[in-house]
């Protein structure tokens, strides 16, 4: 969490402050090694960057050299692009999950249910690269459905569970005990970005997802989107976006789409700038896939500098975004945020 909005709303102004110490950019640690506000107005305002000591103007409540700006939580994206969403939550009590070998062993006891199983994933299973399934039985005939026994079985117990929610609109789910508590199907492919990620990741995994799959509500759902959204999301620039304003569930980073994706300020890209962006976007996808027994955990861990060619398709990507946004390709991060945050005020008049 940060304080703008306290910052914004009363007098007090930061003296100095210390920027965290597992932040993937910094260097050495400095002896303050927490995140520290002072009260009292010095004649030197400082932010502390390991061991880089930062004089600045003006210290807002993201802890950067820019102005008092509170970034509010938002409905609708601030730019013209899709909406994201949240994936799917049964509220089912896990009647309708399963792991692979619960699958096999279910469509042996009830064979005709196989073709209603689809991949599920949450945070968790996209990072690491596995799989659950989830039985979704919306779309089958009533005739057929009643016709498996296990399957009615596991309907009735979504049914009962829900009904003993102390939660007036849970009870109402029980009354249509195959649907979700909030579906999303896309129908063409998609962006999938995990809504928890490890504060020590220099760019949160994020990647496409095909309509055959079904992520939960542990995952952002970007539809109609393409190889250029991704490679600007992927970029240095939102990720130093989502590290200054999003919100923190202990010290990892949770991806909200209110307050991050929709408040984020998309570039205005030359055609060719476009196209750039989408050659370095496929490249990042293109070295992934030459490493089919590592997972998004493994490759975006502490070890990303084992996988040479991704990294350098990130700093591509990153040096792409940069141009299309007029930034050197050396800009730094904290930069990159107070030119996001000014764009950010022009556009909202904050």
């Amino acid at each position: 969490s940060n304080l703008s909005g306290s910052l914004n709303n009363n007098s007090t102004a930061v003296g100095w402050a210390s920027l965290p110490t597992n932040r993937p950019d910094r260097g050495e640690e400095n002896p303050m090694n927490t995140n520290n506000l002072s009260g009292s107005l010095k004649k030197q305002k400082i932010i502390y960057n390991g061991n880089q000591q930062i004089i600045a103007k003006n210290i807002n409540g993201y802890l950067l050299d820019a102005p008092n700006i509170f970034v509010e939580s938002r409905s609708k994206p601030i730019c013209a692009v899709s909406e994201i969403g949240m994936g799917n939550q049964p509220i089912d009590d896990g009647n309708y999950l399963f792991t692979e070998t619960e699958k096999d062993e279910f469509i042996k006891i009830e064979p005709n249910s196989a073709k209603y199983f689809k991949q599920w994933i949450g945070s968790r299973e996209f990072i690491n690269r596995e799989y659950r399934y989830v039985l979704l039985l919306r779309n089958c005939p009533i005739s057929e459905l009643r016709t498996m026994h296990h399957c009615m079985d596991r309907v009735e117990k979504v049914k009962q569970f829900r009904l003993k929610s102390k939660s007036k609109p849970t009870r109402l789910l029980a009354e249509t005990p195959l649907e979700f508590n909030h579906s999303n199907f896309p129908q063409k492919t998609y962006i999938v970005i995990p809504e928890v990620s490890s504060e020590r990741r220099r760019y949160i995994p994020m990647g496409f997802m095909t309509p055959d799959i079904i992520c939960s509500n542990l995952v952002k759902i970007i539809p109609h989107a393409d190889l250029y959204m991704f490679g600007v999301l992927t970029s240095s620039v939102h990720m130093a976006w989502m590290r200054a304003v999003a919100g923190r569930l202990e010290m990892r980073y949770r991806y909200s789409g209110n307050i991050v994706y929709n408040n984020f300020i998309w570039c205005e890209p030359s055609e060719q700038q476009r196209q750039k962006i989408e050659q370095t976007a496929q490249a990042i996808l293109n070295a992934r896939n030459n490493y089919p027994d590592s997972s998004l955990a493994d490759m975006y861990g502490d070890k990303l500098y084992l996988y040479a060619d991704l990294r350098a398709a990130h700093t591509a990507n990153d040096q792409a975004v940069l141009a299309a946004y007029g930034l050197p390709k050396n800009t730094s991060e904290e930069e990159i945020v107070a030119f996001l945050m000014q764009e950010y005020q022009k556009r909202t008049g904050a």
